[in-house]
């Protein structure tokens, strides 16, 4: 049976590590050619991991030049660009109060998060205008909905993203062009500093602020990334959907 995306072609930024890389996996396993974009070389290893469907990118989405060159390979090696996942993102240090987060660390927040957003929603739109459409998803959080203290740079860097996935998504909704976000909550990635590279938290692991009592997966934020760039979700754009355990209901 062909998967939700097959014959199409995507790219992930971010793609080395983490929520990225389990987003090239499902994009894969579901039919999809994927050009894995990270800064960090890693995504060498996950392309080669994943087969001939993926191709490894060196990309720094903070340089417009970098985005650019990112889509037209997309246009060169597989004629269009079907899906663009922009996951690509920075953290820096949690639990400062806004006053003891300098300005580089601002700087640095704003370039990864919001900019390489724009630039990858810039240049990807106009690809995939010229083909007919296709579909976006940028990855928030959680933080980017409700206020989070000791985050408050990076809460705004997220809630720039949600407004600017819902405002292109109004800009775009009569070409078949559909814009969503992803907020992921508290989510078992690399950015947490214990986690030591491990996929999994440790067997027994809760978060009692978390209403659901647990940490988030990367693979269940992948799997709301495939349903929201497949045509089950073709009638669904500019939304800003948490994944965060009840976090932000709570």
């Amino acid at each position: 049976m062909p998967g939700k995306l097959s014959e199409k072609v995507a790219v992930v930024t971010g793609a080395g590590s983490g929520m990225g890389r389990s987003i090239a996996e499902m994009f894969i396993a579901e039919g999809a050619s994927v050009i894995c974009a990270d800064v960090s070389g890693q995504q060498e290893d996950v392309a080669h991991s994943l087969g001939d469907q993926a191709v490894a990118m060196h990309v720094d989405v903070t340089r417009a030049d970098d985005v650019r060159s990112l889509i037209a390979a997309a246009e060169q090696r597989f004629g269009q660009l079907d899906i663009l996942c922009n996951n690509a993102g920075y953290g820096g240090p949690f639990d400062l109060p806004m006053h003891e987060q300098d300005e580089e660390l601002f700087e640095r927040l704003i370039a990864v998060n919001l900019r390489g957003v724009y630039y990858g929603m810039r240049y990807g739109i106009a690809s995939m205008l010229k083909t007919g459409g296709g579909a976006v998803v940028n990855v928030s959080s959680s933080s980017g909905l409700v206020g989070w203290k000791g985050l408050s740079c990076y809460s705004a860097s997220k809630a720039a993203v949600v407004q600017l996935t819902k405002s292109a998504a109004l800009d775009y909704a009569e070409q078949n062009v559909r814009i969503n976000t992803i907020c992921p909550g508290m989510t078992w990635t690399g950015m947490v500093p214990w986690s030591k590279g491990s996929r999994q938290p440790p067997p027994g692991e809760i978060l009692p602020i978390i209403p659901m009592n647990r940490w988030g997966l990367d693979r269940e934020i992948a799997a709301v990334a495939v349903f929201l760039v497949s045509d089950d979700a073709s009638y669904i754009t500019g939304a800003a959907l948490p994944v965060d355990g009840g976090y932000v209901s709570g």
